[in-house]
């Protein structure tokens, strides 16, 4: 079977930790002390608000309960954390230190107080909050990397070295190799700055930020040869980010591009990004959203972090929110045309294509060689079944490749998917092909290529070998297990094709297709009670009705219009 949605495809360093943040609310409910039903109303309204991530909203209800208790510690605890989350940072410091009376082991409102303060260059007050948090915990990792950012601000790069140190004991070494760096950086510290950043590039070559960092420290150091090397082996590679290219022209032309983090603010902000990006990744949105609510609290400015916190926020159905912090990128911005697409891609998120559509058809107007735009307008146009037009849009991409890299596979894919279910079967083989060209061990186009090929009784060997060699590279993969069914069908193995699509109806119980391939193989084989059965299951779960429309002459019917049919 061939998978046609297929969206696009991304890259994420995320740090594997387990980070206990919340109680659940039975826990919770067990120690609020006497009943208010008012108070606890406002409560429950408030959890229901704050797992749609509706903060403001949270933020109301909770502080109700508060009000009314205003010595519950989870009351007021979650108002912080409400308040956090919706970026209101005054509103959270205002109450951060009430939640610290009432329970002084909470990290974070701990950790906010720390940020404030670093914001407001009270140094040592900073050092005096943050230094109360243990560091056992992933909090207190990350108010240790605070703390020594304080220490840089204050002057004591010994003291901040001194902290990572001991912080990089705890399995931090990778992640706080790129702080030393742009620390060294803002310390003036040239040589270390070099030596650092390179390392970090060297162990993670293509992460965006620490690539950044690395060229702008050698070309502030006026190594433009080293620093061009960074960007030739992006090239190389196929890799492109807006923030990375836009060094170019300064590296070209023998300009220094200026510092990574223009000030400690700024520094402790990326960590906090880094973090909270890693963090939501891995599953504690929550706290992930209210490190990076401090990173923007922090680094108001920031485009990366905007954008970041706003793709965040979408995923979770906030576009308002979303838009709002996308809208915040400014016009000089390398982030800019991101921004502009991610405001489209909200569009559709919501409901609306058609404008989702236009708009990104109208940037690729004024933007003709952003790749992203051409991107995500050819998935929009085939997830509309516009599949001529998705074609085109994916040869906006293609046209403008020089050369084809190995990452460059999927635009090949998609418009050979694109292709295919516009009828143009020629031109979809090619691209297929290309794209194994490119890759050619990825199942996807394996599958999809030797589906076709099985679907059209066309190279059956050559195509059964591909999806073979698919599902031993994803052999939890339904779809790709029912194409090698249907290839055994095809080629009259029934027995294989029964036990192969038996299988793929194991993992994907509810797939119309699936379901209808095997009522197909049931039928051939002679079972045809049990191939009525599975004909009736496709047609029951099938949302588009294109399989049900398929299946519902062979309830008549089955396979063979002369052979007895089953109840």
């Amino acid at each position: 079977m061939r998978n046609l949605i297929v969206r696009p495809l991304c890259a994420l360093i995320v740090l594997a930790l387990s980070v206990p943040f919340a109680m659940s609310a039975s826990a919770q409910t067990s120690i609020l002390g006497p009943r208010n039903t008012s108070a606890v109303g406002a409560y429950l309204a408030g959890l229901a608000a704050l797992e749609n991530l509706e903060a403001r909203r949270a933020a109301s209800f909770f502080m109700q309960a508060a009000e009314k208790e205003w010595d519950n510690p989870i009351y007021v605890g979650q108002t912080f954390l409400a308040y956090l989350l919706a970026g209101q940072i005054n509103d959270a410091t205002s109450i951060a230190q009430h939640v610290l009376d009432l329970n002084p082991n909470d990290e974070l409102a701990r950790l906010t107080l720390g940020a404030v303060a670093l914001k407001q260059r009270r140094y040592t007050s900073a050092e005096q909050i943050l230094s109360r948090v243990p560091e056992a915990s992933l909090i207190g990792v990350t108010a240790g990397i605070m703390r020594a950012w304080t220490a840089v601000g204050d002057g004591r790069t010994s003291q901040a070295n001194a902290i990572l140190e001991t912080l990089g004991q705890g399995g931090f070494e990778d992640f706080l190799l790129f702080h030393r760096a742009i620390m060294a950086d803002l310390g003036g510290d040239r040589a270390a700055a070099i030596a650092l950043s390179t390392q970090a590039r060297e162990m993670d070559p293509f992460v965006p930020r620490i690539a950044e960092a690395n060229i702008r420290i050698l070309a502030n150091a006026g190594r433009f040869e080293d620093a061009q090397a960074v960007l030739d082996s992006f090239a190389e590679e196929g890799v492109e980010h807006p923030v990375v290219d836009s060094l170019r022209a300064d590296v070209a032309a023998g300009r220094r591009p200026g510092l990574f983090a223009e000030n400690v603010q700024a520094g402790a902000a990326e960590m906090l990004h880094g973090l909270g990006t890693a963090l939501a990744q891995d599953g504690s949105i929550e706290l992930g959203v209210g490190l990076l609510r401090l990173a923007a609290y922090l680094d108001p400015d920031s485009p990366v972090i905007a954008l970041t916190l706003g793709e965040l926020l979408s995923t979770f159905g906030r576009y308002e929110d979303a838009d709002k912090l996308f809208a915040s990128v400014p016009a000089g911005s390398p982030l800019h045309v991101t921004s502009l697409i991610r405001l489209a891609e909200n569009y559709d998120l919501e409901g609306d294509r058609n404008i989702a559509i236009s708009r990104l058809q109208n940037l690729i107007t004024a933007y003709p060689e952003n790749k992203e735009a051409y991107g995500v307008l050819g998935d929009l146009l085939r997830y509309d079944q516009r599949w001529a037009e998705a074609a085109r849009a994916y040869t906006g991409i293609i046209d403008r490749l020089d050369p084809p890299r190995p990452r460059d596979w999927r635009f090949y894919y998609v418009r050979g998917i694109a292709y295919e279910r516009a009828k143009h079967w020629g031109a979809a083989e090619a691209d297929f092909l290309a794209a194994l060209d490119l890759n050619p061990e990825h199942p996807d186009v394996l599958n999809y290529l030797g589906y076709s090929w099985v679907d059209r009784g066309e190279n059956l060997t050559e195509a059964l070998a591909m999806i073979e060699r698919a599902v031993e590279l994803a052999p939890r993969n339904g779809y790709i297990i029912d194409s090698l069914g249907w290839a055994f069908y095809k080629l009259d193995r029934i027995e294989e094709a029964i036990a192969t699509l038996e299988r793929a109806a194991r993992i994907l119980p509810a797939n119309a297709e699936i379901n209808d391939h095997l009522g197909d193989v049931y039928w051939s084989a002679g079972r045809e009670r049990e191939a009525m059965f599975q004909w009736r299951i496709a047609i029951s779960v099938d949302d588009e009705g294109d399989v049900a429309e398929r299946a519902r002459p062979k309830l008549v019917n089955g396979l063979d219009p002369d052979a007895p049919i089953g109840d």
